[in-house]
């Protein structure tokens, strides 16, 4: 996803340019904002980490992060390390689902959706499988 950056008039049609997200204002261009934070989980030992590139399958991101934790103390202290990671560079969510107890907590960031699952949710909703034409940029088990 991008943001808008300006307009330029084209005869009397405007036309609206468009770029990558960018350091600047506490915005991460969505890769390198998206391996941040698989690094910050690998980090705080969550398990099986999965980065997809979904450019290719939906338009409403560009990556999704999902892992695993094995229990709802941990599924908290790897939200609470991602909130306060990314807030030191004024980065906050847009949105946020689930609770550690209900064993999926959401983290949308715009381009990038950070999925934390406890490990018998994870299987039942196969997001990996839902998103199988997507492409794995890189999964640490």
């Amino acid at each position: 996803m991008a943001a808008i950056t300006r307009f330029l008039p084209i005869a009397t049609a405007y036309v609206i340019m468009f770029s990558a997200l960018s350091e600047v204002g506490g915005h991460l261009e969505g890769a390198t904002l998206a391996r941040r934070i698989v690094d910050l989980l690998a980090d705080r030992q969550a398990e099986d980490i999965l980065l997809l590139d979904i450019r290719n399958v939906t338009l409403f991101a560009d990556y999704f992060v999902i892992a695993s934790a094995p229990t709802v103390r941990q599924m908290q202290a790897l939200r609470d390390a991602i909130d306060s990671e990314l807030a030191k560079d004024g980065i906050t969510p847009y949105g946020r689902e689930g609770e550690p107890a209900s064993g999926w907590m959401l983290l949308d960031l715009g381009d990038v959706i950070v999925h934390i699952f406890g490990p018998d949710e994870r299987h039942f909703y196969d997001l990996e499988g839902l998103y199988r034409q997507a492409t794995p940029v890189v999964r640490i088990q």
